[in-house]
């Protein structure tokens, strides 16, 4: 079921038809590559439930493993290849924006291209569907909650210099001032860079006498700063926002229990709905207790993997189709959907009734 790349350029025809090839491109290193796991998981689950229930028109779903926390380039060179090769027939994950500007330059209305976590905005090239928020609706409702419930009035931003935190800084200006608040300090660091950089960025907050952080960092480089603020003793003094924690990152930082870090993402393992639930019950069914927990990304990819079988089951994976065939879908609804949550320990609990 999971196919690595040589694999699937060689692999015959099954009996009676050909299997929906479909690259799975999350990152298995670099600096997203402790939340790799989780999605590998939730991508098998979501191919066994299709394969279970008699794949996509009788055919399997197979799953060809591309590590998408290399560098752009590596990555596109390595799906070009597969593709040239016949050997998928779709593309899903979540990688880094840049990562995923690279893909869409190589796949862009070739092999139709499902995108899930939140991401930059901005046009999309025909075939290419980015299931998640946009990042002014990923912030406007807790960048405002925020405000009124801390009495918020100096925000400071600081994220990885690349085109999603960039993208998040340039939507974040706008939503602090209609908080009635002022951004009084922007930082960019290379992705990779902050342990070199944290004495530096924790000087420039105390100086700015920010009472917020906007965080847009991610994988290990957020972990990196979390630890940094606690160490320092700011992340007692600072109301934080991240666009990018979930469940993994924070038990790699040791959780938080300053009752004043928040993050907003479309899902959290701590959610009690039915939907949530019952894929968590699936998921512990399958790969048992001791699995990566389901974080928001890994819940992603689930609802793009299904997403792209049920298009192939109508006809309807095509690059010319994409994108109007999963309008209005359950799986596009719930990826878009974002809630708040307060880091408490190492959980994330969902603060009620602040959703967009």
């Amino acid at each position: 079921m999971l196919t690595d790349p040589l694999e699937a350029q060689l692999a015959s025809p099954r009996p009676g038809g050909r299997g929906l090839r479909v690259g799975l491109a999350v990152p298995q290193s670099g600096p997203l590559g402790m939340i790799g796991p989780s999605a590998v998981d939730a991508a098998l689950l979501a191919a066994h439930e299709v394969n279970v229930a008699g794949g996509v028109r009788g055919a399997y779903v197979d799953l060809v493993l591309v590590d998408a926390g290399r560098d752009p380039a590596t990555v596109a060179e390595q799906v070009r290849r597969l593709c040239l090769a016949g050997a998928l027939d779709a593309l899903v994950g979540f990688h880094t924006s840049d990562v995923h500007r690279a893909l869409e330059a190589t796949v862009g209305g070739r092999t139709p291209y499902v995108f899930t976590p939140p991401h930059e905005g901005g046009r999309r090239r025909p075939g290419v569907l980015c299931l998640g928020a946009d990042p002014t609706r990923q912030l406007r409702a807790a960048v405002g909650w925020l405000g009124a419930e801390h009495g918020l009035r100096r925000w400071a931003l600081v994220g990885n210099d690349y085109i999603w935190p960039r993208s998040v800084h340039r939507s974040a200006r706008p939503l602090v001032r209609d908080a009635g608040a002022e951004v009084v300090l922007e930082r960019l660091v290379p992705l990779g860079g902050v342990a070199s950089r944290t004495d530096r960025l924790v000087d420039d907050l105390r100086a700015s006498r920010a009472d917020a952080l906007l965080l847009s960092l991610v994988g290990r480089d957020l972990v990196t700063f979390h630890r940094a603020l606690h160490g320092s003793g700011l992340d007692r003094l600072l109301v934080r926002l991240s666009g990018a924690l979930e469940e993994n990152g924070l038990l790699a930082g040791d959780g938080d229990r300053t009752g004043t870090l928040y993050a907003s993402m479309p899902s959290f393992a701590s959610m009690t709905d039915d939907r949530h639930l019952g894929l968590v019950e699936r998921h512990a069914a399958l790969l048992g207790p001791r699995a990566p927990v389901l974080d928001t990304y890994a819940e992603g990819v689930y609802d793009g993997l299904r997403l792209v079988a049920r298009l192939a089951t109508e006809g309807a994976l095509r690059p010319d189709r994409l994108v109007a065939a999963a309008a209005g879908s359950p799986d596009v609804a719930h990826a878009r959907r974002v809630h708040l949550a307060r880091a408490d320990g190492l959980a994330l609990t969902v603060v009620p009734d602040i959703a967009s």
